[in-house]
């Protein structure tokens, strides 16, 4: 059996490249292109919807053990539902032709070239079939709406989850996604966001903001005279493991958004920056952690390396490779500050949701307008250089507009979603469902059923 198995092996990897020699004479420049940027464009959307796995580790690695089943589980749960409704709204409403404000048409995608003709023409400098195109741009989505349950971890009811993932695919992300990236009134000024610092992570952190102030701080967080209280996760392995899955992911996320993989591999070069940025911003989290805590925090740098890798989303075609460190660095050291900022106000965001995507996506667009180079901004073709190369304070002035304009559209749509929440269904699980844990009260079984059992005996709010 193995000898066939080894055989069959060996003339596939001497039949297949015949094939595709074949393949290759008989189809024009164009054709070859054609399939060569359908596939990178597929592969790099595979790479962004496994980011989906990352940040289920991450955040059941940073939570509770009481949680970790719900917290893991939810990501699938409001990923399906992200799906449903990009596909019958949200794609339309973001890259439909309609106005300067909102697409309006291309709902219900069919996935026929007839349709994307007919109603996606901000999608139309790419040959990528627009079925590729939709589920590239839906692990968009996916990602921005994993983002905002970040600021609902530990405490927040299921049913709010199935409610706000339609909302937010539906009324918020795909607004800001037409503004910037659907030919609507951003673009038109030159809004630079290659990747989406803005249009994915700083929507999805302002929305993990909201709901963080509006939930209100889990049991245990603060004392009396509102100091906090460290409350770890409990498996800092499964987070390392998140953090590296939602690096590699990267790699989808901002080369992909080249849409091409031919030419003179513009890709690889996104590539670089994009990992540079996320090396500088670990390694400077964790020099800042030291000398803060006077220990090597390892969640700190965990958190490094994902602001590193918002904040360069942006710019990763636009700036130099020096630049992208700086860049990368600043983004790791803004966010520990931030974090700890945050939490001695009283804002209990238990995986730093609004530090690592917001804080680091504002800084992330703003340094566009500082550090875009003018033969990197001829190249893409959008906006103009930033203010140390020439450009001025104009893009440094788009790119704060952009920031302001967004951040304000989400605060606003999400409050008023969860302000009906909250009066109606109610946003947040009861104090005794809370202290049991949501995997039991949600879900009626834990993640952890061995361990939680043998720790039936003691106390299981800190656990």
């Amino acid at each position: 059996m193995l000898k066939k198995l080894l055989l069959s092996t060996g003339l596939m990897s001497v039949m297949l490249p015949t094939a595709m020699a074949f393949a290759a004479e008989d189809a024009t420049p164009a054709q070859l292109q054609g399939a060569v940027d359908a596939v990178w464009v597929m592969l790099a959307a595979i790479l962004v919807i496994f980011m989906q796995a990352g940040f289920a580790l991450l955040e059941a690695g940073s939570t509770r053990m009481k949680n970790a089943g719900h917290v893991a589980g939810k990501t699938i749960l409001t990923f399906g539902i992200c799906a449903i409704a990009f596909w019958a709204v949200g794609f339309g409403l973001a890259f439909g032709d309609g106005n300067s404000f909102i697409g309006m048409k291309g709902f219900f995608v069919d996935g026929t070239e007839e349709q994307a003709a007919a109603a996606y023409s901000s999608l139309a400098y790419s040959d990528v079939p627009i079925g590729i195109k939709f589920l590239f741009q839906l692990a968009f989505a996916g990602v921005s709406l994993a983002i905002a349950f970040g600021g609902f971890a530990e405490r927040a009811k299921l049913s709010v989850y199935f409610i706000f993932s339609i909302l937010f695919v539906i009324f918020i992300y795909p607004v800001a996604a037409h503004w910037i990236w659907g030919g609507g009134w951003l673009a038109g000024h030159g809004k630079q966001d290659f990747a989406g610092s803005t249009v994915v992570h700083l929507q999805g952190a302002t929305a993990a903001l909201v709901a963080t102030l509006m939930l209100k701080p889990r049991i245990g967080k603060y004392n009396k005279d509102k100091t906090p209280n460290l409350i770890p996760g409990h498996n800092q392995v499964l987070s390392v493991l998140g953090v590296i899955i939602l690096w590699i992911g990267w790699f989808g996320f901002n080369p992909g958004s080249t849409l091409s993989a031919m030419g003179d591999g513009f890709f690889g070069y996104i590539a670089m920056t994009t990992n540079l940025a996320a090396a500088a911003g670990g390694v400077a989290a964790i020099v800042i952690a030291w000398i803060y805590f006077g220990k090597a925090d390892i969640p700190s740098m965990l958190n490094g390396v994902l602001a590193a890798l918002v904040a360069i989303t942006a710019s990763c075609a636009f700036v130099s490779v020096r630049d992208a460190i700086i860049i990368g660095a600043v983004a790791g050291i803004l966010t520990f500050f931030t974090a700890q900022w945050f939490e001695k106000a009283g804002i209990d965001d238990p995986i730093y949701a609004f530090s690592v995507h917001g804080i680091a996506g504002i800084w992330g667009t703003l340094a566009n307008g500082i550090f875009a180079k003018p033969e990197l901004v001829e190249k893409v073709g959008i906006g103009k250089p930033g203010l140390l190369y020439g450009g001025g304070l104009e893009q440094l002035g788009v790119q704060a507009l952009g920031i302001f304009t967004t951040f304000v559209f989400v605060l606003i749509v999400s409050f008023i979603i969860l302000y009906i929440l909250k009066v109606t269904i109610g946003l947040r699980v009861t104090e005794e469902e809370e202290v049991v844990g949501l995997d039991l009260s949600e879900h009626g079984s834990y993640g952890y059923p061995e361990q939680m059992k043998k720790a039936a005996g003691g106390s299981s709010a800190v656990l």
